[in-house]
């Protein structure tokens, strides 16, 4: 009998496959296999908040597929992800199969390489419940504060909203950006440059700062005017040069937020697209015999900690000296300080084998696997090489009690900038802001400089940039609200609810996701508050870490807020909203009218304003762009409107086919579409009709109906039964011609053409 070890994907059972042989059988539960009702809340509250699990929709063949794996099998390996949700998995599956949570073997590793998984398998424990239960207290409390607010949502503003824990909150985030930008007032201001040469002609450039007593801000025209009408009686003469050497440190390697933001800064992708293709990577992808077949490239991509294994830094070292040289290692191996608030259970986000190097595997995957793959390659590597080495110079020149400033460095050791030289904002050397890459000319002090143009320029402030999805996260991971596995997750869903749209990069709220906002922060502010927001995660952390339990943490927050849930449902709330229609470059071919986009159940179409007047409608792609259609003259009936005497056209609506006047909508007369069917009634002996029915299906009934009640959903023939001389139908469903009387069993198999 084989083992069975259970994973999450199917990429990553077949990488695993490749490591444990022929006696094991690696199944994928492809994700979860239970969860809560879609439909309604599926949580006694009044019962200890206890959750109603179900098996999800769709589910059913893997499930069955795991059971009868499950009954053969010598031993069964859970090994799903190793974080909350992947404990949570594997706790619902050894539930669903009847495996005792103590007898179950739960195998994590933090790397798909075959000496992790073979590790993995030689020493497996127990499900840990509190990393389950820390994980079904987050999903209690997202649908209790979901599910709730909902209501309120549809109840008080419109149909349809939703509103969430962490959601909320960021929609809120993007919302007050957006105030703030209405908000801002510019302020002016203005910068002097002067222009200068030394006595050997070599030309330098300095800003002006202030005088000795500090920095000066020139906010006007006036105040700029009086320092060049003082500095042009006197002389720029070299007030001060400092030579100083400074070192830039390689920023650490990735954890989950600071890989999404720099790939979408360096990369321009969308988190969700980060994440999924760092799952590739994570799961295995095939590198061929060279490499030995399917491989995992890096290691979990979920986590927020900065630290590094033993091993993995030694193996880096030596790869560093082989490749570089011994001068581009560190006196000591490095080490980076993780976020206070950073559970460090994984390590940071690095490749697997470092000896696996971006251009070795180029054509062993797609282009964004590659570039992905490359900067999570390039990031670690750079983060354990020596510091790049700056020689720097700063200049103050003085002209009649007015300093200017100037200054520049030169790269004296490149150190880990020969490898990785993006310039990301945890990267970036704060102290050389004001440093040029350039190299000054030889200026000494007390040197009097020629003086050229001065050259001064007007300025306004600008407001705060609106949020990308980098600067969002950012945000997100500053203030402790969601975790590293929920960053995408949170952008996806205020965009699919339209709370927020992408305007190119940047994130805008729309006018509903405003409304939501200020209804929210007036009903429920500490929802959507940030520290409460923050505090909650860390008291669902504190659930894993045996501080709190899940009944204490739900019910301290429920209590509060059915209190803020039956203020809201006592007063009258109620907001007539107008979302503000957002118009299209499209025109209308029948009106002219600028078209607007409106959603429907099938997605966003355009639609004319003037509707009702003008019914003008267009599809739109995937793309967002108006789809193609066929120009298509409606077919005529081949008679004439009983109202007006125009044409009558065929017309295809929810029911089926019917008839129409081709003036509408001018003239609104309308005709059932039939079909005579050869046959004759069996109660008054007139003609048998097809028609078209509810939700397009279609019947047969007398034309005299409904005086005359006989109706059938099976197509009567032009033929009489062999046997008893009855009327025989012809059944569809089973593709054979029928008799219905009582007493008669006539039957032949036949296929035929059902009148449409």
């Amino acid at each position: 009998m084989a083992n069975l070890v259970i994973v999450e994907s199917p990429a990553k059972a077949n990488t695993i496959k490749g490591y444990l042989g022929s006696n094991y059988k690696v199944i994928a539960s492809k994700g979860h296999i239970r969860d809560l009702p879609k439909s309604t809340l599926g949580i006694d509250i009044d019962n200890n908040f206890e959750p109603h699990y179900i098996n999800i929709r769709g589910k059913g063949d893997v499930i069955k597929e795991l059971k009868k794996e499950a009954k053969s099998a010598s031993k069964i390996f859970l090994a799903t992800d190793p974080d909350r949700e992947g404990e949570a998995i594997s706790w619902h599956i050894a539930t669903e199969l009847g495996i005792p949570t103590d007898k179950a073997c739960r195998v994590t590793f933090n790397e798909i390489t075959q000496n992790a998984v073979k590790e993995a398998i030689k020493n497996p424990r127990k499900i840990n419940e509190d990393l389950v239960n820390s994980q079904q207290a987050r999903r209690i409390l997202d649908r209790l504060v979901g599910f709730k607010l909902s209501e309120v949502l549809w109840k008080n503003l419109k149909s349809g909203l939703s509103g969430g824990r962490v959601q909320s909150v960021a929609a809120r985030i993007v919302t007050e950006r957006e105030e703030e930008i209405r908000a801002f007032v510019p302020q002016e201001y203005w910068t002097v440059e002067a222009f200068l040469s030394t006595g050997d002609g070599d030309s330098v450039s300095a800003k002006f700062f202030g005088d000795k007593n500090g920095k000066i801000k020139l906010s006007n025209e006036q105040e700029t005017r009086r320092v060049e009408e003082k500095i042009k009686s006197g002389t720029f003469k070299v007030r001060d040069v400092k030579h100083a050497v400074k070192y830039r440190q390689p920023a650490p390697p990735f954890t989950t937020s600071t890989l999404q933001q720099e790939a979408s800064r360096q990369l321009g992708y969308q988190s969700q697209r980060i994440m999924k293709v760092a799952q590739e990577l994570y799961d295995g992808l095939n590198l061929g015999p060279q490499f030995g077949g399917v491989q995992g490239l890096i290691t979990y991509m979920r986590t927020d900690s900065t630290r590094v294994s033993a091993v993995a830094q030694q193996n880096c070292a030596a790869f560093i000296k082989e490749k570089y040289g011994e001068e581009f290692l560190p006196r000591t191996q490095r080490s980076f300080k993780s976020n206070a608030a950073a559970q460090d259970a994984h390590e940071a986000i690095r490749p697997s084998n470092v000896y696996i190097t971006p251009k070795s595997i180029r054509k062993m995957l797609s282009g964004e696997q590659y570039r992905l793959y490359k900067l999570i390659w390039e990031r670690f590597i750079a983060s354990q090489m020596e510091a790049a080495v700056l020689d720097t110079v700063s200049v103050e020149i003085e002209n009649n009690g007015y300093i200017f400033k100037t200054g520049g460095y030169v790269i004296k050791s490149k150190g880990y900038l020969t490898i990785y030289d993006y310039v990301s904002d945890d990267a970036q050397d704060s102290e050389n802001e004001e440093l040029n890459l350039l190299s000054l000319p030889n200026i000494k002090k007390n040197e009097e400089l020629r003086s050229g143009r001065v050259e001064s320029v007007q300025h306004f402030t600008e407001p705060p940039a609106r949020y990308t999805e980098a600067s969002l996260i950012k945000f997100l991971e500053e203030n402790g609200i969601g975790r590293p596995s929920t960053y995408a997750p949170i952008i996806s869903i205020i965009i699919s609810r339209e709370y927020v749209k992408r305007d190119g990069k940047s994130l805008v709220a729309t006018p509903l996701g405003e409304i939501t906002t200020n209804f929210m922060r007036k009903h429920f502010p500490e929802i959507i508050d940030y520290e409460f927001t923050a505090s909650m995660e860390d008291k669902l952390d504190s659930i894993e870490n045996k501080e709190n339990t899940t009944l204490g943490v739900l019910s301290e927050f429920y209590s509060r807020f059915a209190d803020e849930l039956e203020a809201v449902s006592k007063g009258n709330n109620k907001v007539d909203i107008e979302i503000p229609a957002e118009e299209s470059d499209v025109l209308c071919d029948r009106c002219g009218s600028r078209m607007v986009y409106k959603n429907g159940r099938f997605g966003k179409f355009l639609a004319c304003p003037k509707y009702p007047e003008c019914k003008c409608t267009k599809a739109l792609d995937k793309n967002g762009n108006v789809a193609e259609q066929e120009s298509k003259e409606p077919e005529l009936a081949g008679f004439k409107c009983e109202l007006c005497g125009g044409d009558m056209v065929i017309r295809n609506g929810r029911f089926g086919s019917f008839y129409a006047c081709i003036n509408y909508p001018t003239c609104t007369f309308t005709k059932q579409k039939v079909t005579e069917t050869g046959a004759c009634c069996p109660k008054c002996n007139s003609k048998i009709l097809a028609r078209h029915g509810k939700g397009k299906m279609l019947f047969y009934s007398c034309e005299k109906y409904p005086e005359c009640d006989f109706s059938t959903w099976d197509m009567p023939l032009n033929e009489k039964c062999p046997d008893c001389g009855a009327l025989l139908y012809y059944r569809k469903s089973r593709k054979s011609v029928i008799c219905k009387e009582k007493n008669c069993s006539y039957k032949r198999d036949e296929e035929m053409t059902v009148i449409e």
